[in-house]
């Protein structure tokens, strides 16, 4: 049995459900019993028509526990009659899904665990080992989001079509795609390479530039994944990777991606953002980056965005372009409780040759980190600072 198979044809078997009439939650519901029916039955007997099998035993699945449900009675006009048996239709209801998972009404990490779950085809125990929760805890967001979703009405596709190409929507759809990415990977599910398979799925369906944004910002950053930590688990800076280790065939292609996206004029953020990365996997080394360029990105980035993050990333690269003391100017005006604010001033300020501030800086933005590697990065770097300024 073929889980992968399973997994690409999860969105299209919930599709058809919901376009019958079955509200989103009991359909997604009734998926993931043919699911593991599926996994039950098909290793000794696998159908000649694995869509149409998965979308008969759903449809049944529904059926049985709406006819079973007093409270659902007023839905029995939709499913009293079953469909004839048959092949599936061809229908591909992928992108409604993507935007029901993305509704208004859902928080950040409920649309992230809906989407893995309805579009992603994944288990909720294996979101769970992703997100290093436990699978009951998994199970409880997932729910809370399939009712939020029916108290909200959202129900058949029909209704909500038409309604898909508002940019609010697609903005969403790709906040929730960057947030998925952005988690990384662990346990037996690799989040950032699922993003990857998410977005491209999106591409596929949706002729948006900021949709190819995206996915030209994930090629190129995840191209970078193997240089990214050393054997022990440490990280390695950027500046420090080994650009050998960079996948170029990932990168070519986000490179390709984003030039068809740049050339229709409709710039986004993740557009800006992906060149920002294809300028750093286009220098041979660090020393030769082109950041005058990088600079004039964050400014475009700045004005799509109006982010202080943006900003404290924009001073980077000013210290990189113009000088440790331009850099310092820039960061001098934003606040200095943004996260990694320390940290970028301990950077600035060695650059700059202040040693003992920036150790003491180095030091205090590894107390502040939010995650142990980080911590641990930078708490060697105040280490190796305090060290050579003892050092006779």
């Amino acid at each position: 049995m073929d889980e992968a198979r399973l997994r690409s044809l999860t969105p299209a078997v919930l599709g058809v459900l919901v376009r019958r009439g079955a509200d989103f939650a009991a359909a997604e519901d009734a998926v993931q019993e043919a699911l593991i029916e599926a996994v039950r039955t098909w290793s000794a007997d696998p159908p000649r028509d694995p869509k149409g099998w998965l979308v008969t035993v759903a449809w049944r699945r529904f059926l049985d526990a709406t006819r079973a449900d007093d409270a659902r009675r007023r839905r029995e006009e939709l499913v009293d009659e079953e469909p004839p048996p048959g092949p599936a239709p061809a229908v591909d209801d992928t992108l409604q899904l993507y935007f029901l998972c993305a509704h208004p009404s859902l928080s950040p990490s409920s649309a992230v665990a809906l989407t893995l779950r309805a579009v992603g085809g994944l288990t909720t125990r294996q979101i769970a080992q992703a997100y290093l929760v436990p699978e009951a805890t998994m199970a409880q967001r997932i729910s809370r989001a399939k009712r939020t979703l029916s108290d909200h009405g959202v129900a058949p596709a029909r209704r909500a079509r038409g309604r898909f190409d508002r940019p609010g929507d697609v903005a969403t759809v790709l906040r929730v795609l960057y947030l998925v990415f952005n988690e990384g990977y662990s346990g037996d599910v690799d989040l950032a390479g699922e993003a990857i398979r998410l977005t491209r799925q999106l591409a596929a369906r949706i002729d948006h530039p900021e949709v190819a944004g995206l996915l030209a910002l994930m090629l190129i950053h995840h191209a970078r994944r193997a240089s990214r930590t050393a054997p022990d688990g440490s990280l390695v800076p950027l500046a420090e990777q080994d650009r050998g280790r960079w996948d170029t065939s990932a990168i070519a292609e986000g490179v390709r991606i984003l030039r068809a996206a740049l050339a229709r004029d409709r710039l986004g953020e993740f557009q800006a953002q992906a060149a920002i990365a294809a300028l750093h996997a286009d220098a041979p080394t660090a020393e030769r980056t082109d950041w005058v360029q990088i600079v004039e990105w964050y400014d475009e980035l700045a004005l799509l965005t109006d982010s202080p993050v943006v900003r404290l990333n924009r001073a980077v690269a000013v210290g990189e372009a113009d000088g440790p003391r331009a850099g310092l100017a820039a960061l001098a005006a934003l606040d200095d409780a943004l996260p990694r604010h320390t940290a970028v001033a301990a950077y600035l300020h060695e650059r700059d040759g202040d040693v003992v501030t920036a150790a003491r800086l180095y030091a205090e933005a590894a107390r502040k980190a939010p995650n142990l590697a980080e911590r641990d990065h930078l708490t060697r770097q105040a280490a190796r600072l305090n060290t050579a300024r003892r050092s006779p």
